[in-house]
């Protein structure tokens, strides 16, 4: 396997598997690269080498999938890199497979039927995929479907006169998303969805503002959570009970229970697990300091 290492030199693999190009573009990194190494390079975009070098991986090699790795990160940094990774999908590689879509038709024959079909069938698969990523749909492989049946048609179905080249470049476009799509499907399915079944198991509600990393729609000071109610989550996630805390602050019982209860108003979260998760996914707290 040809495995990327933070020392390696980022250029020399993407000169050998230009299917990188696209991965790199989804973290911000752009070509002219030099001779920089991995750890160089994302301490310049102010990324995380570790996950970074998951996600190349995972590219390279069929039969890697860093699995329990991927699990020990951010949710935040995982469901970033799943968004991006689909508006690189509604902005260039499928606008990209419609263009050499429209060029094909346009030099085939126009009275080969077939290619009204292909047409149509693009659009209906064009409409799912684009459904989908709005809705963040986690398990719904209709659009995967309607990609496989496109290429398969083209490859072994389509009859009458065409223009030869141009199907080649339509079946070449709609192979690469194909591939593409396969492994962003393996990170969404097996690392993003275990994760939000965690965050529903621990009670947290509203998952989708979590992952996101955004705040609430409202935005008064409010809502936010005040220094000493950082202190009191902190010290309940670690394990703590309600009076200890109190000792540990020194502040009243009713003070505590009261900072919880202005806790679990600001982030919908209801469970001592779902606390646990949400300092731990912050970075308030290390999965070392729980008691378990």
């Amino acid at each position: 396997m040809n495995f990327l290492a933070e020392t390696s030199v980022l250029s020399d693999h993407i000169n050998e598997n230009l299917q990188l190009i696209p991965v790199i573009s989804r973290f911000g990194i752009r070509l002219g690269l030099g001779d920089k190494t991995v750890h160089t390079i994302c301490t310049e975009y102010n990324l995380n080498t570790d996950f970074v070098l998951a996600i190349l991986n995972t590219y390279l090699n069929e039969d890697y999938f860093p699995e329990k790795k991927l699990q020990e990160f951010d949710i935040a940094l995982v469901s970033n890199y799943l968004k991006q990774t689909d508006q690189y999908y509604a902005h260039a590689l499928v606008p990209n497979i419609e263009k050499h879509l429209n060029a094909f038709i346009a030099m085939s024959d126009p009275g080969n039927k077939q290619l009204t079909l292909i047409s149509k069938l693009f659009v209906r698969f064009k409409e799912e995929l684009m459904s989908r990523i709005r809705k963040g749909l986690l398990e719904d492989d209709t659009a995967h479907a309607l990609l496989f049946d496109l290429k398969n048609i083209l490859v072994k179905h389509i009859s009458g006169n065409f223009n030869e080249n141009l199907c080649y470049a339509v079946v070449f476009s709609i192979d690469s998303l194909a591939h593409d799509l396969n492994k962003h499907n393996r990170i969404r399915e097996r690392i993003l969805k275990p994760m939000i079944d965690n965050l529903a198991d621990a009670g947290i509600d509203d998952w989708q503002s979590l992952i996101a990393g955004e705040k609430s729609a409202v935005t008064d000071e409010s809502l936010e959570i005040s220094p000493r109610e950082l202190e009191v989550l902190k010290l309940v996630a670690m394990g703590l009970l309600n009076k200890e805390v109190a000792d540990r602050l020194n502040i009243s019982l009713n003070t505590v229970l009261s900072h919880r209860k202005n806790i679990t108003a600001k982030l919908g979260i209801k469970t001592v697990s779902g606390l646990i998760f949400y300092c731990i996914s912050h970075g308030y707290i290390s999965a070392d300091e729980i008691e378990l």
